[in-house]
């Protein structure tokens, strides 16, 4: 008997439904119940993957190789659970799979309309897990009232009413304080719930995004305006770390109040030890580690697991890892030793094109020749391999077809069966591959193992024409995947630190267990301290 909750959001977007889809499920899952955590986006883009990272933030691969929202980052990194394809749904998916269907003749000749070849297109990926685990939380995308939003909602309230007490309405509202009157406004909130119930929803269970402490009297208020029950609306401040959400929800009885509206025997609040021990780390850790994070988009979004990895690699090093922007665009040969001065490590980011790479190079070189621990991911990586090409090799116009597909020395070149691709979006390598390690390396140190299974999301890869010049030199390749043989890891042994990596070892960093690489390199940088 699998049983559903649907997220919605209100007033304004960005209030942070991910975090408390991810936050119920983790307190579900402290229960005992198996969970499963789908988004669903009003976008017309089949994947997010073509979208600049200032549309949208970084894209988050699964491991079965789909390109999605970050939320799913935030719903693994809280339950560790492995996310695929189908916990990530677009309206143009929907609307694909659909169309595909009237094209093979499945409907029989019938004529195709949002109601019920949509919503029901909509509702089977909805009910995709029926009888596999005991929760489905879908999130649905955007703010109530968007016009795209509008098949989601139908979708949604058909469910509620054929599924009975199995389907519950989470909804997200924003509480604004009015600092000239003094006053925290309700009414944003009452009008968001009366969209819901325009539309055919009831909500069952309010979350009141606020930054300000909600007292008894306004939650009653709420709850008497919008026909909730008092123990059904709880608020979620602003809190020190997002971490700190799924507490905040515990503490004020969210699962329980869920539980409840499922006609499910609440029993005792579990205790959450890890999570707990992993708070206590946080709030102790108060040495400071500065880590340059080089790259080309000044957006937090753009770089989320990467900064959540670091994050989460400083809290169980005992340091709080404070990250400096470093826009790879302003970076040069003349002000690199200023930029990277106050910085015990770089990371350099993954990303696609020409704009900023150069910078990106100067920053590899500058760390390198002194000694400043390094990680490279994806295209940063690529950027180690090309910087030691130039300034060890001596080839002054190595770099990676990609920017330059003239180059006479392409260390970087393009995969074999990437040539044929037209088509942009889904078709880069993407999803998990296995990669064997070299014995005695430091990154099989770090890992602790010789194979190893991570995400891909890369067009390119190291030009193994090359590849014995680099060992002779200095520049070991000590991860190769067993199939294509392709260089997935390269690493300088006689560095403090300095390890790049094709693949992307941020998506695979939980809460409770942040990647090895991630905390290899975060204890490097703190012996700086």
């Amino acid at each position: 008997m699998t049983r559903y909750i649907f997220v919605t959001g209100g007033v304004v977007s960005s209030l942070g439904k991910g975090i408390i889809s991810a936050s119920i499920g983790k307190l579900l899952q402290a229960r005992g119940y198996t969970i499963t955590i789908q988004k669903f986006d009003p976008y017309i883009n089949i994947d997010p993957g073509t979208l600049n990272p200032y549309e949208h933030g970084e894209c988050y691969v699964t491991v079965d190789g789909m390109e999605t929202d970050l939320d799913l980052g935030h719903y693994e990194r809280f339950t560790g659970i492995r996310t695929t394809s189908a916990n990530s749904v677009t309206t143009g998916k929907i609307y694909k799979a659909v169309i595909d269907k009237e094209r093979r003749g499945d409907y029989l000749g019938k004529t195709i309309q949002v109601v019920p070849h949509i919503t029901d297109e909509i509702k089977r990926r909805i009910m995709h897990n029926d009888d596999v685990v005991d929760f489905v939380i879908s999130e649905i995308g955007g703010t109530i009232g968007d016009i795209e939003s509008a098949p989601f909602l139908e979708a949604i309230r058909q469910l509620k009413w054929e599924l009975g007490n199995r389907a519950v309405s989470v909804h997200l509202t924003y509480v604004p304080y009015l600092k000239a009157a003094d006053e925290l406004k309700t009414k944003p909130t009452q009008h968001s719930v009366k969209e819901m119930q325009g539309a055919g929803i009831q909500p069952d269970v309010l979350v009141l995004r606020t930054e300000k402490h909600l007292s008894d009297g306004i939650r009653q208020k709420v709850a008497s305006f919008c026909n909730v029950d008092l123990e059904c609306v709880v608020q979620s401040e602003d809190m020190p770390s997002i971490y700190e959400v799924p507490v905040n929800m515990q503490r004020q009885g969210l699962d329980a109040a869920l539980l409840r509206k499922f006609g499910v025997p609440v029993g005792e609040t579990p205790e959450m030890e890890g999570w707990h021990r992993f708070l206590e780390l946080q709030r102790t850790a108060t040495k400071e580690v500065h880590v340059g994070l080089v790259g080309k988009y000044d957006l937090q979004d753009a770089y989320k697991s990467i900064r959540e990895s670091l994050s989460l690699a400083g809290i169980y090093n005992h340091v709080k890892v404070r990250i400096d922007f470093i826009n790879s665009e302003n970076l040069s040969k003349e002000n690199v030793a200023e930029k990277l001065s106050g910085v015990a490590g770089i990371m350099v980011c993954p990303g696609f094109g020409q704009r900023g790479i150069e910078g990106k190079i100067v920053a590899v070189e500058y760390a390198r020749k002194n000694n400043i621990p390094t990680f490279g991911v994806c295209l940063g990586m690529q950027m180690m391999v090309i910087e030691f090409a130039r300034n060890v090799l001596g080839y002054k116009d190595a770099n990676s077809s990609e920017m330059d597909a003239d180059t006479k020395h392409n260390v970087i070149d393009l995969m074999e069966e990437q040539k044929s691709v037209t088509n942009m979006g889904g078709t880069m390598r993407l999803g998990a591959y296995s990669c064997e390690l070299r014995e005695g390396s430091r990154v099989a140190g770090i890992y602790g193992t010789l194979k190893i299974s991570e995400r891909h999301r890369h067009r390119y890869e190291f030009n193994n024409n090359y590849k014995e010049e680099y060992e002779k030199n200095g520049m070991q390749c000590v991860g190769v995947n067993p199939e294509s043989n392709l260089v997935e890891v390269v690493e300088i042994p006689t560095h403090r630190w300095f390890v790049g990596t094709q693949f992307h070892p941020e998506y695979s960093s939980t809460v409770l267990n942040p990647h090895p690489l991630f905390l290899s390199f975060v204890e490097e940088c703190s012996k700086s301290l």
